[in-house]
């Protein structure tokens, strides 16, 4: 069993960065691939990114390439994600999941997910 949970959501202008932040418990936080997510008023939740188990593999999806980077720590039992050149679009409740499928982009892909955490970006 895995829990997670997100910080770091909040209130930016477009153009403006945050960083989420969401921490694992356990002790087998390595051995899964992790994944972002997002879902805005009234949609579905639709892929942000993944990053493998480890380290070495990113996938973005096309809205957010280049301006999003996703990352990990093992050792903090910790997956990050950078977001700059925030546009009001991003604007979505964002959250983290962990499975074993390798690099899933499919949110029925997950075993685990957090809360999830808002992020508002203003135009």
């Amino acid at each position: 069993q895995v829990e997670l949970v997100e910080s770091g959501g909040g209130l930016v202008q477009a153009g403006g960065s945050l960083r989420l932040s969401c921490a694992a418990s356990g002790r087998t936080f390595n051995t899964y691939s992790m994944g972002w997510f997002r879902q805005a008023p009234g949609k579905g939740r639709v892929f942000v990114a993944a990053i493998s188990r480890s380290v070495r593999n990113t996938y973005y999806a096309d809205s957010v390439k280049g301006r999003f980077t996703v990352s990990r720590d093992n050792a903090k039992n910790t997956v990050y994600l950078q977001m700059d050149s925030l546009k009001p679009e991003d604007t979505a409740v964002y959250y983290c999941a962990g499975g074993r499928i390798y690099v899933a982009t499919r949110w029925d892909q997950y075993d685990y997910w957090g809360q999830g955490t808002q992020v508002t970006v203003s135009s």
